[in-house]
């Protein structure tokens, strides 16, 4: 597509079959054209239709689609021999010469090997779809008349993208890499307080492409993701919007809610080491516990941007009545593995039922998390809790210590 061509609004298409893969392609392409208008499935016949009842500016299709696989719409579309020719970007796990040869003939635009290199990715678009010099700038939509804003959060609830982002994924990435690449372990250790980063790595680590036993830790997530993957996933994050709040009030109120995470995930580890349990399971659960009060704030900032008036009561009301039903949906809908999600409940309440000993630890540990400095231990160590855990004043006191 030459500079003359191009639309003023490109329609594009992205077919691809894994959910987490489709969100990071629809990022990066409206980090390059805010204001495109996108199709995205992730299925080859639905592609299909789409292709046939709309002119798209450009396509992104996944080689290994179910229905019909990508390679196929890529030759249907060729023999439509539409002029000029269709942008299509082929993008495939397949990188031996065998399928290279299999795909050359039909003249894709690109053909691109996963896991995708994304600054080639966003040079590719980039190429496609502005011209030389070109950027394109979209206004944040003002609320809709007469919104309010439990209304608007109600809305939200469902859709919400989770979590602004605690580190710097570019300096934590850059941090990681070495003469050999990227090193796995100390990426974890860049980014594992980091509530966003763990929760979606382990949500992809889980999706309908990856199967075995369900992954609960940030660690065992990234070795089935392995590097290429992990690091696009962690470097898309960056590219949403609000990933990074502007308020200092709804600023003050995520940093609280990120110490509490930490502190909470710390004590857990802790004290699991010490009773000889599953430490990266509990610290998991300790950092993923306020999730959904950090992915409200996130939303409580769109509000603020579309004109919404915002002081410390909204937000703190805000909090109480939507920041458990966020994280309850966020939970189920990037579906964390079920016993994760119990762990992460036990934290909040112990009544009725049998718990095992990590959701023991669990508890024990955010009662430790939620106790200032000033506060001592005695109490919690003659709480119901520590005696079921039969943890002691001087097991506590070592592990706030450590």
């Amino acid at each position: 597509m030459s500079a003359v061509d191009l639309p003023a609004v490109p329609r594009v298409l992205i077919a691809e079959a894994d959910p987490w893969s489709r969100d990071l392609l629809k990022q990066v392409l409206l980090a390059v054209r805010c204001d495109a208008r996108l199709d995205v499935c992730g299925d080859g016949q639905q592609a299909a239709t789409l292709l046939r009842e709309k002119a798209y500016d450009l396509v992104l299709a996944d080689w290994e689609l179910p229905g019909i696989d990508g390679l196929s719409l890529l030759r249907n579309v060729r023999q439509k021999r539409r002029s000029p020719a269709l942008p299509f970007i082929l993008l495939s796990s397949r990188n031996d010469s065998a399928s290279v040869r299999e795909v050359l003939p039909l003249a894709p635009t690109a053909y691109l090997t996963k896991p995708l290199n994304m600054e080639g990715l966003t040079q590719r678009l980039q190429d496609l779809l502005l011209n030389e010099g070109e950027s394109v700038y979209c206004e944040i939509p003002p609320l809709a008349p007469g919104m309010s804003l439990s209304g608007f959060l109600e809305r939200r609830r469902d859709a919400c993208d989770g979590a602004p982002l605690w580190v710097d994924v570019k300096a934590a990435v850059d941090r990681s890499l070495g003469p050999d690449g990227l090193n796995l372990k100390r990426l974890e250790d860049q980014v594992r307080m980091d509530p966003q980063i763990t929760a979606v790595l382990i949500a992809a680590a889980n999706s309908a492409g990856n199967h075995g036993t369900p992954v609960q830790t940030l660690a065992a997530a990234m070795h089935t993701l392995a590097a290429g993957q992990s690091m696009n996933l962690i470097l898309g994050m960056a590219l949403k919007h609000n990933v990074v709040l502007g308020d200092p009030a709804l600023v003050a109120y995520a940093e609280r809610h990120w110490q509490l995470s930490q502190d909470t995930a710390e004590h857990a580890r802790r004290l699991a080491r010490l009773l000889e349990l599953d430490q990266e399971r509990c610290y998991s659960a300790g950092i993923l516990h306020r999730l959904g009060d950090l992915a409200l704030l996130r939303c409580l900032e769109d509000w603020r941007q579309g004109g919404g008036a915002l002081d410390d009561e909204v937000i703190g009301e805000s909090l109480y009545a939507f920041g458990a039903a966020y994280g309850s949906s966020l939970r189920a809908r990037w579906r964390l593995p079920l016993e994760l999600r119990q762990l992460i409940a036990a934290i909040y309440s112990l009544e009725g039922g049998v718990y095992s000993r990590e959701a023991l630890v669990v508890n024990l540990a955010a009662q430790m998390a939620r106790l200032t400095e000033y506060e001592g231990l005695e109490a919690l160590a003659r709480s119901k809790t520590a005696r079921l855990l039969k943890v002691g004043l001087s097991e506590l006191m070592r592990v706030r210590k450590a």
